[in-house]
């Protein structure tokens, strides 16, 4: 059975994505097809921000872009140097807030220790900060995307928790993405299922991939990596077959394993 990936390829993975590799131990066919383009931005302002630690209680990333926008900001050997010497020894005595597994490898590889990679979602992650971080004059410094939502800022608003916003990232749809899915369906007809990993994917995609699939719409199973995702594909019209519990491929795997009744 063919599954369908419209993600990002994961970065700097030795061998296949991780998620084609669980679902391939799994009997699974999966073709992963990118689907966004990433820019970003104020990585001046951003560098600036980390420079001045004493002014945070921590920091939060809820997306690998995230981390990657702080590892680009420390691009020339000098800022390398400062955040080997100073900086990261610093930022290691916060907190340093983190969703799911990859964002938290990559926090891992610039010497800080995520906490809270287990929540799966904003939301959950917004309810571990609130137990855990009292209400506080410093806030917590958030670089995020463009499109991030306001989940997580008002649940710690509400709780009297400050948070600083930056936008470090934007996204648009990937040059070649409607050619890919041509290519996709004329070469290996309608998959299984369709596994869609943001609210952008299903922006970009949903629409074509109903007109490629014809009258074969019906049998395929559409998953979802998260909740947030989930909406997005409900608020659509299409049925949701399944949702990942966490944003793993061991979750995703066993969600549309059930969701074909393999």
């Amino acid at each position: 059975m063919k599954v369908l990936l419209l993600k990002e390829p994961k970065e700097n993975e030795n061998g296949p994505d991780p998620y084609i590799k669980e679902l391939g131990l799994h009997g699974l066919e999966a073709t992963l097809i990118p689907v966004l383009a990433f820019e970003f931005i104020s990585l001046q302002a951003l560098f600036e921000k980390l420079s001045r630690p004493e002014q945070y209680r921590g920091l939060i990333f809820t997306s690998p872009r995230a981390v990657e926008a702080l590892k680009l900001c420390l691009g020339n050997n000098c800022k390398e140097e400062a955040w080997k010497n100073f900086l990261g020894e610093k930022w290691n005595t916060k907190s340093v807030y983190v969703v799911g597994k990859a964002t938290a490898g990559l926090v891992g590889e610039i010497g800080l220790v995520p906490q809270g990679e287990n929540c799966g979602n904003a939301e959950k992650l917004a309810g571990y900060i609130c137990s855990r971080e009292p209400s506080s004059s410093l806030p917590l410094l958030f670089p995020c995307g463009a499109l991030k939502r306001e989940t997580l800022p008002t649940i710690l608003r509400e709780k009297g928790i400050v948070l600083e916003s930056l936008t470090v990232y934007q996204t648009s749809q990937q040059p070649n993405l409607h050619e890919s899915l041509r290519n996709y369906f004329s070469q290996q007809g309608v998959p299984a299922s369709v596994a869609f990993f943001s609210p952008s994917g299903v922006k970009y995609c949903l629409k074509q991939i109903l007109k490629l699939s014809g009258d074969l719409l019906p049998h395929i199973k559409f998953a979802a990596i998260g909740p947030t995702t989930a909406e997005a594909m409900a608020t659509e019209g299409i049925v949701v077959s399944c949702t990942a519990i966490n944003p793993t491929p061991q979750d995703l795997t066993a969600g549309i394993k059930r969701s074909l009744h393999l």
